[in-house]
Formats: C-alpha cells, structure tokens, sequence
C-alpha cells in the first residue's frame, strides 16, 4: 500500500496538468496524482516526460525499452509493468518482450538502437566506467550527441522516478 495517499481532489492548477495527462494516457497514474502533493514538482516532471518521451529523434520503442530495461535493473515494479504496458500499446509482441528482457540482441532493433539501450543502462548501473571508446562506437554506429543525450535523458528520467514510487510505495496502476 502507498505510503502516501495519491491526490484526488484538486486545485485548479493540478487539475490543468491533470487533464493534459489524462488526454496524453487516458487516464491520470498513480505517479502523477502523488507528485501532485507539491504541484511544482507535478508540473516539473510533467513537462519532463513531455520533453523526454514524447520529443526528439529515438523512436518510442527505444525509449519505452530504456524505460523498461532500467527500471528492471534498478527493480521498480511500477516502471516495469506500465512500460511493459506502453510497449505491448505500440504493438510489441510478447515474443519481443521477452526478448527485450532476456537477450536485446534478439529483439528488432538497429544495431546502433541496441548499443544505444544498452549504453543507457550501462550509464544508469557504473556512470563512472564508461570508457571513452563507447561513445567512439556510438558515433561510428551513426548515433548523434542528441541521441546520446536523449538516451541519457531517458535514464535520468527513469532513475529518478523509480526512486520516488519505490521509497513511497505507489501502487501499481496498470
């Protein structure tokens, strides 16, 4: 059970942001309603993910896989099932799933795709031992500084959250 009681009743300011969640996913997740404790906060990330999952140049299959990938590795339940969830919505067969989560190589990506997932998940699990011939490898694979921020960005985005729903225990809504 959550720690802290996701918000139902609104301000006029979360019901806002509210509503623009809802028309993006059909309804308002668990994740929101509780950062909607502190509406700052609620805007702040609502706008992240905006910025990070619905812009840039990496399909929604990648992101959705990083979002997958590293939320598993940093074991957070609620991440995994509503990005399982995302990528079965965008038409991700099961046999795929459980390639993405077994063995990347085998699931349908370029090759610059996979070395850019699993680079993301490498950042996420030893930042600090990232050696300068993986970004080489990225940029001769075709990958772009903007990819590679935007897979990064992706991580940050997802370590964060994993953070927050497993320090409070948020229920999961998916």
């Amino acid at each position: 059970m959550s720690r802290i009681i996701p918000i139902v009743t609104q301000t006029k300011s979360v019901s806002v942001i509210f509503q623009e969640i809802e028309r993006a996913f059909g309804r308002v997740p668990n994740l929101f309603k509780t950062y909607a404790h502190h509406p700052p906060l609620l805007q702040a990330n609502w706008n992240k993910v905006k910025a990070v999952m619905m812009e840039g140049r990496l399909s929604r299959k990648v992101k959705e896989t990083i979002a997958v990938l590293v939320s598993k590795d940093n074991s957070c339940s609620y991440c995994v099932a509503t990005h399982t969830g995302a990528l079965r919505a965008i038409g991700v067969t099961e046999e795929e799933l459980a390639a993405i989560e077994e063995n990347l190589d085998e699931a349908e990506f370029s090759v610059k795709e996979k070395k850019l997932i699993n680079f993301a998940r490498k950042a996420n699990r030893e930042p600090l031992r990232i050696p300068e011939e993986e970004f080489a490898a990225l940029r001769q694979l075709g990958a772009t500084d903007a990819e590679i921020v935007e897979a990064l960005g992706v991580m940050e985005l997802f370590t964060a959250f994993n953070k927050f729903l497993d320090s409070l225990e948020v229920d999961i809504d998916f």
